[in-house]
């Protein structure tokens, strides 16, 4: 391989497969790319992205394998579908590089499977969105071993800015959903902050001012608000549907490693209960939206 680019497949082109995809294809990989929406793919192929018709092309030509996929039941799927053909490769060792936030156990039994067969498993969840994604700019919390982080390191390299390898098989999914648990949290601690501020005749946009100066901040209150629901677009490009997952999966985590975290447990009942009124299909960001009848009154008598 010293004298040929490896060959890169991506697996799944959603919001952010597709911006990793395009992003492996402008750093001069050799990029297929394989989505169930022939849409995805034809965007795909417009970056130089290879389009094969079907999975296992593959599975049989990469020498890495990239994995952006909804759930831990979607990247075991296609892993237990072509395991026996990736057996039959001794060509090279293949590393498949799953950046979904999976589930720490089935990310482990995945490696223990694939390095029977001779390759490599790292999971590899990200941080950053569909921007960080089209830019290359990603976070990665990285569960694996040293050998193949060091093997695959050019590919993650040219996806992230930010290369964290947190340990063993496992311990980026753990790493990510801590992570994505947090986020949960501070989209209402923040959203409720603001209502607070409104309620006491303070304006929600000068009270984010004080919060993102100050101690109160976090990357929700500095990018989120006023990027996504101070200006009420929405459309950050992760929905509800993957944060209730995320947290749902955070809450399991917590009884299987039986700890006491009862903050974990309102925020989770919080976003499952939130169903009721936002579908999985919106912005998670709509999670934060502060502006109740009562926000509205109180900021138009402040401004008057």
């Amino acid at each position: 391989m010293a004298n040929q680019r490896p060959t890169i497949g991506v697996v799944g082109l959603g919001s952010m497969g597709l911006g990793m995809a395009q992003t492996l294809a402008g750093k001069d990989f050799d990029v297929l790319g394989f989505d169930l929406s022939a849409e995805r793919c034809t965007a795909a192929a417009a970056s130089n992205v290879g389009a094969p018709r079907e999975l296992p092309e593959i599975f049989s030509a990469a020498d890495f394998i990239v994995f952006s996929l909804p759930t831990a039941r979607d990247v075991a799927g296609v892993v237990n579908d072509h395991i026996e053909q990736l057996g039959r490769r001794s060509d090279r060792r293949v590393i498949i590089i799953d950046t979904s936030t999976s589930e720490p156990d089935v990310s482990r039994e995945l490696a223990q499977r694939l390095a029977a067969a001779g390759h490599g498993f790292l999971d590899a969840p990200v941080s950053g969105g569909p921007g960080g994604a089209a830019t290359g700019k990603l976070a990665m919390m990285i569960g694996g071993t040293e050998e193949d982080v060091a093997l695959a390191r050019p590919v993650i390299e040219a996806m992230a800015a930010k290369i964290l390898h947190v340990g063993p098989s496992g311990a980026g999914n753990v790493a990510k959903l801590v992570n994505n648990l947090l986020v949960a949290a501070h989209m209402i601690t923040t959203s409720e902050g603001l209502k607070l501020a409104a309620a006491a005749g303070v304006s929600p946009e000068a009270a984010l001012r004080v919060i993102n100066a100050a101690t109160g901040r976090s990357a929700i209150s500095e990018i989120h608000f006023p990027t996504w629901i101070m200006s009420e677009r929405f459309d950050s490009g992760f929905s509800m549907g993957l944060m209730r997952k995320d947290v749902r999966l955070a809450r399991e985590l917590t009884e299987r490693a039986g700890a006491d975290l009862p903050l974990t447990g309102l925020i989770g009942q919080i976003w499952a209960e939130s169903a009721g009124r936002l579908a999985d299909s919106d912005d998670f960001t709509r999670m934060g939206d502060f502006r109740t009848p009562a926000a509205s009154e109180k900021k138009v008598a402040t401004n008057g």
